[in-house]
């Protein structure tokens, strides 16, 4: 059958407007982790949270029909590699959102994402990332296109605060209690140094010279003993993994009597089974409920988790949960987005402002309610604080607080 030239000319019309409708179907989100460098002790459970709900969005549907394309990329905690990315990612594939990881990076891209309109939802919780207009004078960067999931670094180091001098009085302690920062000298641990320890001191607390240990696993005898002789009562930990287990080792082979409390990485279940014996009444913060919770939620973060464990063998982490809820934040700004004039950078930050007291759909009782304004990029504020133990093979976690941090104005960007 002959095919009249009017009637090619139209079929060709309509397959050209099917492949531009299927190219404009997907819309890319770049994807960093760090799963070779010195976090990937919880930075591949944290990218695994991401690329299952990623997977999980586009097998039920994608952004109301639109499929995510992603590409996962180990930059190994560099800060030249994740700028190499994100710039590859915005030229070659007209990238409109990322998923970020590490402190350091996230803040070396501010002024590059906030030019180029591409939100970027980092595992980086820096209160640096919270002021989007630069309201605070102490800021360093206004950080328009920076989101995260949780409470900042330097909330959740002043909501241990507050745990710490409760527990000083309940433990009937006399005197100044006195508190010390314990971190390698890094974007990282450094970002709530500075804020925790004005408000430890407000607190009451005798604050003391930092002491730096390095992120890698190593002998930190003498830095054990350098607290043990200031006599620190709470040591709060900005590291994660390896350092955090060989902290406590030494501390421990020195005899150093401290409280240690850690940062929302430098405590999970993974680091009591590495540690073993020997870490006692640990105390850290967590955003989300743990893997054996029965919150309602949970259906879904486990249909998530079989995207790669078709069994549901795996005992996921609070990280890779934390992943998920980042995730789907982001998902449902792009569902705004779509709905308000197309899933663009800047309409899914606008969709970060469109609901307060948020949780995302199927999510609820996993990821704490949440509020982004154009002037206050704080979405968290509320800090769940559990103890770890380790006795004879068995890690038990229990919740010992919830602290409801106040929003002052001078805390924004800090």
């Amino acid at each position: 059958m002959k095919l009249s030239k009017l009637t090619l000319a139209t079929l060709m019309s309509i397959g050209a407007l099917s492949a531009a409708a299927q190219a404009e179907d997907k819309v890319f989100v770049g994807h960093l982790a760090d799963m070779s460098g010195p976090t990937a002790f919880v930075g591949k459970e944290y990218a695994n949270g991401i690329r299952d709900a990623l997977a999980y969005i586009n097998k039920n549907g994608g952004i109301k029909g639109t499929g995510l394309e992603f590409e996962t990329i180990d930059y190994a905690y560099k800060v030249p590699q994740a700028i190499a990315s994100y710039k590859k990612w915005k030229t070659r594939k007209k990238m409109v959102a990322m998923q970020g990881w590490g402190t350091a990076d996230t803040e070396a891209l501010i002024s590059f994402v906030s030019k180029d309109k591409i939100p970027v939802f980092s595992a980086s919780y820096s209160g640096h990332l919270t002021d989007p207009q630069g309201k605070n004078p102490h800021t360093k960067k206004p950080a328009p296109y920076n989101f995260f999931y949780g409470a900042s670094y330097s909330d959740s180091c002043r909501a241990l605060a507050q745990w710490a001098a409760k527990d000083w009085k309940t433990k009937g302690g006399q005197g100044q209690p006195k508190f010390t920062h314990i971190g390698a000298n890094h974007p990282f641990p450094n970002a709530p140094k500075k804020a925790c320890a004005e408000y430890a001191k407000e607190l009451g607390f005798d604050v003391q010279p930092p002491v730096v240990i390095s992120m890698k696993p190593g002998d930190f005898k003498a830095q054990c003993l350098s607290l043990k002789s200031s006599g620190t009562n709470y040591g709060y930990i900005g590291n994660l993994g390896g350092s955090v287990m060989s902290l406590v080792k030494s501390c421990n082979t020195v005899g150093t009597d401290v409280q240690f409390m850690s940062n929302i990485w430098g405590g999970d279940r993974m680091i009591f089974e590495a540690t073993g014996e020997g870490i006692k009444n640990y105390i850290f913060p967590t955003m989300t409920p743990f893997w054996d919770s029965q919150a309602s939620g949970m259906e879904l973060v486990k249909a998530i988790s079989k995207m790669s464990d078709a069994n549901g063998d795996k005992l996921r982490p609070h990280h890779y949960i934390r992943g998920i809820c980042s995730t789907y934040y982001m998902k449902e700004a792009m569902e705004w987005a779509k709905d308000n004039g197309g899933i663009t950078g800047a309409n899914v930050k606008k969709g970060m402002y469109a609901r307060k007291d948020w949780v995302p759909v199927g999510l609820e009782g996993v990821c704490l309610p949440a509020t982004w304004t154009n002037e206050d990029h704080r979405g968290i504020a509320e800090v769940n604080i559990y103890k770890g133990n380790y006795n004879k093979g068995d890690v038990s976690i229990e919740q010992v607080d919830t602290v409801s941090l106040e929003r002052r104005p001078e805390w924004l960007g800090y």
